[in-house]
C-alpha cells in the first residue's frame, strides 16, 4: 500500500491517481454539459432518446407517493392507506432548523455553487485519496435530488431501483445534466422543498413532514434545532442512524450535525453545545399501514374500495396505469359508506356470531336505486393473524375483487324464479301440485334451442323440508313456505333461460365468474354467489323493477403539487330490469314470508319490509337476503372453507341443533337493518292483490311459524342435478361425480348421498358425455 512521504505529502501511485481521478470526473462532468444530446450514450431517461435541452416537466416538480386517504359518506376518515409514508409541505412549512440542518451536513456550499460543485468534487478525491477508500462523495442535492427522482420514479420494481442507482459513467451523465438544467428552471428554494419531501429519513418515513411524525410526533414546522439536526444525520445513512434502535449512534451523528451547524455559523457554538448535551427528546408513532387501520370494522370495504381502483378502467387503460395511480397515492377518496349503517352491521354482527366461531357471517347493505354500498361487513376480522382469527379474504364480494369463490344462496334465488314467471305473464296465483316428494319434470327447455333431460332409468327426485308440506300451492303460499317442488314446477313450465335472462339483468352472477349453469336444480340456488350480488338484486325489487350496479366510490381528488386534481370515478349504470308490477308483485310475496312465513324472526316492527331465506344443501350456508324501499341488505352465515356443517353448532354462544335462514341470519338482518335505518323516513311498499290459496283441510301444511320445518334430515337435493342439456332425445350423459361446491377457501367434500349411474348428461346437441354440476338444497 502507498504511504504518505515525511513531509506530509502523497506519494507518486497517490497523486499519479487522484489526477486521473480528477480528469475522468472533470471529463464526465464536461461531457454532461458540452454534450448536445445523449442517443450515442445511450442516456436518455426511461430508455427513449431525448434532448438533454429537454427535460421532463415532472422532473422539475416531481408527483411523490403520499398518503391517500379514505372517508366514509359523511367525509369522516375510514383508514389512511399509502404505498410510501410522506405528506408533502411547502417549504414554508418546514422548520428554518431543518433546512439550515440539512444543507449543513449535506451540502454546506449549497448557495455558492451550481448544480456541480467542482470545489467539493476536488476536496471529496483528495479526502478520499488520503484514506484509501470512499470516505466522502460529492454530490449536490441538486444531484441527489435528481437520483431520488429517479428511484421514486422505479417504485418497487427492484430492476428499475438497480438501474436507477448504478454506478456507470451515463447515469452519473444524465444525472449531472438534469442538475443544471433543474438548477437553472426552479432555484434554490424549489430545490430545497423538493429534495425535503422526497428523501429518505428511515422508519418507512418518506419526506421530512412524515419523519418529524414517525420520530417526535409533531409536524415539520415545529422541529427545534436539535430534532432537525436528529433528521438531517439520518439521511446519509438510515439505518446506521437510526435513533429508535440504536440511540447512542445516532446521537453522535446529530452532535456532528450541531457541530458542522456552528462552524456554518447558522447557530452558536454555545447553542450547539447546549443542544448536544439535549436527549435525543424521541417521541415516536407507529402509523399503520394500509386497511387494517380502518375503523368501524370497515377494513373489507377498504380494501374493496383499494380493488376498485386497481381493476375499474376509469382509473387508467392497464393494470400498469392503474396500479400507479393507487401506489402514487396523494388520493382523498369519498366513499358511500354510511358510517350509520356500518356501525349497525358490526354490532349486530359481534352480537350473533364471534370471530372464534367455527363459522363465519358476512353481511352487506346497498341502497335501491342507486346501487352505493352502505356497509360491509364480517365476523372475522380484517388482517393476517390466524391466532386472533383475521382473515384478509372478503367474504362479501365476488373472486375477482379479493373474495372467495361464493355460496350457495338456496332459496333466496326463488324470488328471480318468480320475477321471471311473473315479467313472462304468469300469474302469480299460479298452483302446482308441489307434493312433498316429486321427480324433476322432463325435458325442461333451456337457451339457445337447448332442452334439459332427466336421466329416465333413474329419474332425479327432491322433496320439500316437511313432509307436512304438499300442495297444491299457489305462489304466494309457496314462496312463503319455501316450497321446493313447487318452485321445480314453475322453472320447468316457464324454461330455465328466462330465469337466467332475469338474473343477468338483476346483476346476478357466480362469484368465480363462470356462467350459470343451465338446470332446473338454479331454482333451488345451487350457483355460489356472493352477498353484494344478492343485496344489489333485491334491491331491484325495492326500487320497483330498476336494478343498479354496485358503486362504493363517490369522488376522488388527487394532490398534485399545493392543488387538488378531480379524477373521474364509476358511476352506478341503472336499467330497468323489469316491469314495476312485476317487481310490486314479487315484494308482495317477500313481504308474506316475513309477515307468515320463514323469515318472520326478520321482520321489521316499525317499518315495510320483505325478504327471503336459505338454507343450502348439508346446511354449509344459510341467508337472509331482504329489504325496505330505502335499504336492501344479504346476510349470509356459514363456514368459508365449506367443510363445517351447521349441526349441533354453537353459534354467538347459541346451541343449534340445525341452523336455519330465518334462525341465525334472520336475526342479524333485523338488527342490522333497525340500526341502519333509526331515524329515516319509513316509507311503504306498493303491493298487489293477491288472492290467498283456496284452502283445503285435508292436506297438512304443517307449522307456518316453523322455520322451515324440522325435518331437515329428509330435504336434500340429490347432487349433480345441472346437466342434461340436448336438441332432442334422451341423453347418453357421463357417469356423475359429485357435486362438490367451492368456497372461499377450499372445496367441500363430495355428499353424503350417492348418485344414480348416467345422470349427469352433456350439454352439447347430442347429448353426449357432458359436464355434470352443483347439488343443492332450498329453504
Amino acid at each position: 500500500m502507498a504511504k504518505k512521504r515525511s513531509g506530509g505529502g502523497l506519494s507518486a501511485t497517490q497523486q499519479a491517481a487522484k489526477f486521473l481521478g480528477v480528469s475522468v470526473l472533470a471529463g464526465a462532468v464536461m461531457a454532461g454539459i458540452a454534450l448536445p444530446g445523449a442517443g450515442a450514450l445511450g442516456l436518455a431517461a426511461k430508455g427513449s432518446v431525448k434532448s438533454f435541452d429537454e427535460i421532463p416537466a415532472n422532473l422539475k416538480s416531481p408527483q411523490l407517493s403520499q398518503r391517500t386517504t379514505i372517508l366514509d359518506g359523511q367525509g369522516a376518515q375510514i383508514a389512511t392507506v399509502y404505498s410510501r409514508d410522506r405528506t408533502v409541505v411547502d417549504l414554508t412549512d418546514i422548520s428554518p432548523y431543518m433546512q439550515k440542518a440539512i444543507v449543513a451536513i449535506e451540502d454546506s456550499r449549497f448557495y455558492q455553487h451550481g448544480a456541480v460543485d467542482l470545489k467539493g468534487v476536488l476536496r471529496a478525491l483528495n479526502k478520499n485519496a488520503q484514506e484509501g477508500g470512499v470516505a466522502q462523495g460529492a454530490s449536490t442535492l441538486t444531484q441527489q435530488l435528481v437520483k431520488n427522482y429517479f428511484i421514486e420514479e422505479a417504485g418497487d420494481d427492484p430492476t428499475k431501483v438497480a438501474q436507477a442507482t448504478q454506478q456507470t459513467l451515463g447515469r452519473k451523465i444524465r444525472e449531472l445534466k438534469y442538475a443544471i438544467q433543474i438548477e437553472d428552471k426552479l432555484g434554490k428554494k424549489k430545490i430545497l422543498e423538493n429534495y425535503l419531501n422526497i428523501t429518505f429519513f428511515g422508519e418507512q418515513a418518506y419526506g421530512v413532514e412524515a419523519a418529524a411524525q414517525r420520530y417526535f410526533s409533531k409536524h415539520a414546522k415545529n422541529l427545534n434545532v436539535q430534532e432537525a439536526a436528529l433528521l438531517a444525520g439520518i439521511v446519509q445513512s438510515p439505518t446506521r442512524y437510526d435513533p429508535v434502535n440504536d440511540e447512542a449512534e445516532a446521537t453522535k451523528r446529530r452532535n456532528i450535525v450541531l457541530q458542522r451547524m456552528a462552524e456554518l455559523g447558522d447557530i452558536s457554538q454555545k447553542e450547539a453545545d447546549e443542544a448536544k448535551e439535549e436527549p435525543l427528546g424521541l417521541h415516536p408513532s407507529r402509523p399503520k399501514n394500509g386497511c387494517i387501520t380502518a375503523v368501524k370494522g370497515a377494513g373489507f370495504f377498504c380494501d374493496y374500495v383499494r380493488q376498485v381502483v386497481l381493476t375499474d378502467p376509469t382509473f387508467g387503460k392497464t393494470k400498469e396505469d392503474r396500479a400507479k395511480l393507487w401506489n402514487r397515492g396523494g388520493l382523498t377518496i369519498r366513499t358511500t359508506l354510511d358510517p350509520q349503517a356500518q356501525r349497525s352491521a358490526q354490532a349486530s354482527i359481534k352480537e350473533h356470531v364471534y370471530k372464534s366461531d367455527s363459522v363465519a357471517t358476512a353481511t352487506t347493505v346497498v341502497e335501491p336505486g342507486t346501487g352505493k354500498i352502505l356497509a360491509m361487513g364480517q365476523s372475522r376480522p380484517y388482517g393476517v393473524n390466524n391466532k386472533e382469527h383475521e382473515t384478509s379474504i372478503n367474504l362479501s364480494v365476488n373472486a375477482d375483487m379479493g373474495g372467495g369463490a361464493g355460496y350457495q344462496p338456496g332459496s333466496t334465488f326463488k324470488p328471480i324464479v318468480a320475477a321471471a314467471a311473473v315479467e313472462g305473464g304468469k300469474a302469480p296465483t299460479q298452483q302446482y301440485p308441489s307434493p312433498y316428494e316429486m321427480t324433476y319434470p322432463s325435458p325442461v327447455s333451456a337457451c339457445n334451442g337447448k332442452t334439459w333431460h332427466d336421466d329416465p332409468r333413474k329419474p332425479t327426485k327432491l322433496t320439500n323440508e316437511n313432509e307436512s308440506e304438499h300442495g297444491p300451492y299457489g305462489m304466494k303460499e309457496a314462496t312463503a313456505k319455501s316450497v321446493n317442488t313447487y318452485y321445480v314446477q314453475l322453472i320447468s313450465d316457464i324454461g330455465i333461460c328466462p330465469v337466467t335472462d332475469m338474473a343477468k339483468k338483476m346483476g346476478v352472477a357466480r362469484a368465480d365468474g363462470r356462467k350459470i349453469q343451465q338446470a332446473p336444480s338454479i331454482a333451488l340456488g345451487t350457483q355460489e354467489m356472493s352477498p353484494l350480488t344478492m343485496a344489489s338484486a333485491y334491491a331491484t325489487f325495492a326500487s320497483r323493477g330498476m336494478y343498479c350496479t354496485p358503486v362504493a366510490i363517490e369522488s376522488i381528488t388527487q394532490k398534485v403539487g399545493s392543488e387538488q386534481k378531480s379524477l373521474a370515478v364509476p358511476k352506478s349504470t341503472c336499467s330497468r330490469a323489469m316491469s314495476e308490477k312485476t317487481a310490486d308483485t314479487v315484494t308482495t310475496l317477500l313481504k308474506g314470508v316475513v309477515e307468515d312465513g320463514t323469515g318472520q324472526e326478520a321482520g321489521l316492527d316499525s317499518r315495510a319490509s320483505a325478504g327471503k331465506t336459505g338454507t343450502t344443501d348439508e346446511r354449509f350456508a344459510a341467508w337472509f337476503v331482504g329489504y325496505t324501499p330505502n335499504m336492501a341488505g344479504a346476510v349470509w352465515v356459514g363456514d368459508p372453507q365449506h367443510k363445517r356443517k351447521m349441526i349441533n353448532i354453537t353459534i354467538g354462544g347459541v346451541p343449534h341443533d340445525k341452523v336455519f335462514g330465518g334462525e341465525v341470519p334472520g336475526p342479524i338482518w333485523r338488527d342490522m337493518m333497525a340500526g341502519a335505518l333509526e331515524g329515516k323516513p319509513a316509507p311503504d311498499f306498493q303491493l298487489v292483490d293477491i288472492p290467498d290459496d283456496e284452502s283445503d283441510d285435508d292436506r297438512g301444511r304443517g307449522d307456518a311459524g316453523a322455520d322451515e320445518g324440522n325435518n331437515g334430515g329428509r330435504g336434500r337435493l340429490i347432487g349433480g342435478l345441472i346437466g342434461g342439456l340436448t336438441d332432442g332425445g334422451t341423453a347418453d350423459g357421463g357417469r356423475a361425480t359429485g357435486g362438490t361446491t367451492t368456497g372461499a377457501g377450499g372445496t367441500a367434500p363430495t355428499p353424503t348421498f350417492s348418485l344414480p349411474g348416467n345422470f349427469i348428461q352433456g350439454q352439447n346437441n347430442g347429448g353426449n358425455n357432458g359436464n355434470g354440476g352443483n347439488g343443492g338444497r332450498r329453504h
